[in-house]
């Protein structure tokens, strides 16, 4: 999958997995005029396979809030190269359970990563969909990392 379908199927899916879909979320997209959004605008714009309209970078960020869904943002990081992991800041919490949740997701994103290269490499060969599953699975256990190790962070005195 390239990566502007990616990032496409992301808007779409953000917009269809929230409860009420459209429906409830366009009406959230007030203009300065105070006009709002119709659904079937919104839908036309998160449309993988419509040109006609496209989400805006401030439309999307305005999803991402309401929604509290970020594949959008995970899709653009991983895209350029980089790692998106909630910032975790002094005061938040650490407790044991926590870390030891933490602790759980790192050692299970190590195990999903080797998973994917297993079988992979199974056959000697690697397709481009296998790339693709082991890239998605590198990027979630390099997330999952991240987390941890800001979440020690907040912990330091």
């Amino acid at each position: 999958m390239n990566d502007s379908a990616s990032l496409m199927d992301a808007a779409h899916a953000t917009v269809h997995d929230y409860p009420g879909g459209a429906n409830a979320l366009a009406p959230r997209f007030v203009t300065r005029s105070g006009a709002t959004m119709s659904p079937s605008i919104l839908n036309n714009k998160v449309d993988p396979k419509k040109d006609s309209h496209m989400l805006g970078l401030v439309e999307a960020d305005r999803l991402m809030g309401f929604t509290g869904d970020f594949r959008l943002l995970h899709v653009l990081a991983r895209r350029h190269g980089f790692v998106c992991a909630p910032m975790v800041r002094p005061g938040d919490g650490a407790s044991d359970t926590a870390l030891l949740e933490l602790m759980a997701q790192v050692w299970g994103s190590h195990g999903e990563l080797g998973q994917e290269v297993t079988e992979a490499l199974a056959d000697l060969q690697v397709t481009s969909a296998e790339l693709e599953r082991i890239r998605q699975a590198a990027y979630e256990n390099n997330q999952a990392v991240s987390t941890f190790v800001a979440r020690l962070e907040s912990m330091v005195r």
